[in-house]
Order: C-alpha cells, then sequence, then structure tokens
C-alpha cells in the first residue's frame, strides 16, 4: 500500500516549513507500514531528481537541474512535468497500489491534476491547507469573488481537506463542506531529529529565530526590536536569525539593525540545510517567534513552533491564532501579547532573569512534542482518516 504528497508548495528533501511537514508526515507512514512517495510539482531546478531518504522515496517531475535560457524549451519542460508525474504514479501504483493521495498546493491548476490523477488511478484526494485559501484575495470586491469562486472548485476537487486548525475546519463548514470529510491534524514534528548532543556552531550565546524572514507574518521586525530593549542588560547575548525572505523585506530588516546600530549582535546566518537545524536550535538560549495578529496567523499554525518545542529550549511566541490552545503561559511555553514589542520584551527579560524555572517549562513544552504534535501519532490518524472516505466525493 502507497501513499502519494504531491504538490508544488515543497522541495525535498531540503526545503522550507512545507517541506517540513511532507517529511514528517512520510516519516509517520513509513512507521505505519505504509509506503509514502513524494512528488515534487513544483518547476525547481534541483540536482537530486529522485531518491531515496529514510525510507521515502521522492521525485522531481520537472527532471531539470539547471534553468534553460530559452523560454519555449522551459514551457516544453514544464508542459512535459504532467505527464512525468503521470508515468511515476503509474510506476508507482503498478508495484504498490496508492491508496490516496494529499495533494499540498495553493494552485488550483495542480489540485485539478492531482484531482484527475486521483480518478485515473481509481484512489482518494485529499487537500492539504495550512494557511487561509482567502488570504490572497481580501483587497477589493473583484477580487474577493474570485476567492470565493476558487474555494468553491477547491473544495468540490477533493475527496477530503486536513486543516492545520480549528479555525480552517470551521471556515470549510461554512463553505458547505460535510464534516465527514475534514480532518484537523495540527502542527507536526519528527522528535528523533533532535535527539542529537552536538556542540553549538557559534562561539556564543544566542536567541534564535528560524524561518521565513519576514515582517507581516512573522514579525521578525518586532522580534529585532525587543531585542534591543534587553541587550544591555544581556551583554553576552546575541541575537541570530536562520533563513531568507524576500529581497525588499530583508533589506529593511537589515537596514533596522544598521538603524540601531546593532550590527555587532545581531547575524543574519541565511539558509541552511534542514539536517543542520536541530544543532542551531538545542544549542540556543532561548527559541523567539513573534507572529503578530493576522489572518494568516489566525488560521496556521506555524511549523517552527514545534520544532521550537522538540529543541526541549524555553519558547516565547506570542498570543495569535490557537497557539493558546495547545501552550500555556509559564506552564509550557512563555506567551507574549502579539504586536507589542514592550510585552516581548518583557517575555525575554523575564526568561533571561529566571533562567533555570525557564528551563523547566521547557521540558513541560517538549512533553507535547511526544504526544499531540508527534508524527507518528497524527499519521496513524490520516490513514484512519484517509480510509474513512468514500471514493466517490459527496455532493
Amino acid at each position: 500500500m502507497a501513499i502519494v504528497i504531491f504538490g508544488d508548495l515543497f522541495t525535498f528533501p531540503d526545503g522550507n516549513a512545507a517541506t517540513n511537514r511532507v517529511f514528517t508526515y512520510a516519516r509517520g507512514f513509513v512507521e505505519q507500514g505504509i509506503n509514502p512517495y513524494i512528488v515534487c510539482f513544483g518547476n525547481e531546478y534541483i540536482e537530486e531528481l529522485e531518491g531515496l531518504i529514510n525510507g521515502v522515496r521522492f521525485y522531481h517531475p520537472l527532471g531539470q537541474k539547471k534553468r534553460n535560457k530559452y523560454f519555449v524549451i522551459r514551457r516544453w519542460h514544464k508542459l512535459k512535468k504532467f505527464f512525468s508525474a503521470f508515468l511515476i504514479l503509474k510506476e508507482i501504483n503498478k508495484k504498490d497500489k496508492i491508496t490516496g493521495i494529499i495533494c499540498y498546493t495553493q494552485l488550483l491548476q495542480t489540485q485539478s491534476y492531482a484531482f484527475i490523477l486521483s480518478r485515473m488511478f481509481k484512489t482518494k484526494m485529499v487537500l492539504e491547507v495550512s494557511e487561509h485559501p482567502l488570504r490572497e484575495y481580501q483587497r477589493f470586491l473583484l477580487k474577493r469573488i474570485q476567492g470565493k469562486v476558487r474555494v468553491r472548485f477547491e473544495t468540490r476537487l477533493s475527496d477530503g481537506i486536513i486543516c492545520i486548525s480549528q479555525y480552517l475546519i470551521d471556515f470549510y463548514l461554512k463553505t458547505g463542506v460535510p464534516v465527514k470529510r475534514l480532518f484537523l491534524v495540527p502542527s507536526t514534528v519528527d522528535t528523533e531529529r533532535f535527539q542529537i548532543s552536538e556542540r553549538s556552531m557559534l562561539n556564543f550565546e544566542y536567541i534564535l529565530y528560524c524561518g521565513h524572514l519576514n515582517i507581516r507574518k512573522d514579525g521578525v521586525d518586532i522580534l529585532i526590536k525587543s531585542f534591543a530593549q534587553v541587550s544591555d542588560k544581556f551583554p553576552e547575548i546575541k541575537l541570530v536569525l536562520i533563513g531568507t525572505g524576500s529581497p525588499d523585506e530583508e533589506t529593511l530588516l537589515k537596514k533596522l539593525v544598521s538603524i540601531l546600530n546593532f550590527e555587532d549582535r545581531v547575524y543574519f546566518l541565511g539558509q541552511i540545510t534542514r539536517t543542520e537545524v536541530p544543532n542551531y536550535l538545542k544549542n540556543a538560549k532561548v527559541l523567539a517567534l513573534s507572529r503578530p495578529p493576522s489572518i494568516v496567523a489566525d488560521a496556521g499554525f506555524p511549523s517552527k513552533l514545534t520544532e521550537y518545542l522538540a529543541a526541549g529550549k524555553p519558547v516565547i511566541v506570542t498570543k495569535v491564532g490557537e497557539i493558546p490552545n495547545y501552550l500555556t503561559d509559564g506552564k509550557n511555553a512563555f506567551l507574549a501579547q502579539a504586536g507589542s514589542i514592550e510585552g516581548f520584551s518583557d517575555k525575554l527579560h523575564f526568561v533571561l532573569n529566571n533562567y533555570e524555572l525557564a528551563k523547566k517549562v521547557a521540558l513541560r513544552g517538549k512533553e507535547l512534542t511526544s504526544t499531540i504534535f508527534n508524527y507518528n501519532f497524527q499519521a496513524h490518524r490520516i490513514i484512519g482518516f484517509l480510509n474513512s472516505l468514500s471514493y466517490y466525493r459527496a455532493s
């Protein structure tokens, strides 16, 4: 039996938050006796076009390591990947019957093709939704109408929908999707990645943010300003930022650091590999996420947060979305008021001043990664959900 994870929001084996979620699903399926196959349907140019890692087979149907300089040839490659993906699934189904396709995309054309493939191979197709589907359709009336039409098609071109939050479950219920076709799977984490005891790759103590360097979604500017308010009291501690952002946002963040005259206290490390992440997290003094209020925060649940918890270090995060449903301030994490520089800096000050207490709180936070956020536990639930769905979706 096989489950195919198909989409264009991730690369594999290295990538972004979506890659982490896909990886945890796949690891869980392996341990549940199901063979996972990852089909990266994006237009990424990558050296390793297919391979096997931790029992997980992956493919990049675009099949190109470098971008061709000719537009017509690039278009041909993008069209050919549809046929290549079909051949990949045909081969998988021939040797290992596909029992379900999990589609991870924001493009209706990709979802439509995944749905067509599911019908060709007589299996079920489930849409994975980790962010609000209307977050980019808020500005104008015509855009909002376009978003509603898209959601209408999105819900009909799937047998079920996996949602990362109860907020999204409620959203789809309001659109008329039957409750039996909806399934809540919170952020998942592979705890084994953090069972290491390597020395720090940095020769100083640091507060760490690891993720996409952006302002609107994760409030990295708030974190920098909050750190600035406590930095004089803790001169031995630096702020480390891992990840990349858009050129404009990275420029703004670096300009902010320059204005604060903090070039020697704030380090931009850029993108690192997935295998390097645990070392940086486990050797941090504090792990921080200053996500501001937004429709993105309301609907989603940051995968970086569960990785923070798995590292077993004190976590400071803002009270947005469903985070307070899982975490309690002072019990298993430290929760700050969203959008408040002062509120976040107060939490930083408290944790650094009461570090022995903070470490005990961190251990209780880590316990959650063995239960509700555990990849194996959630993989078992997903398999049950797939088995509960009818092949022909509800009308």
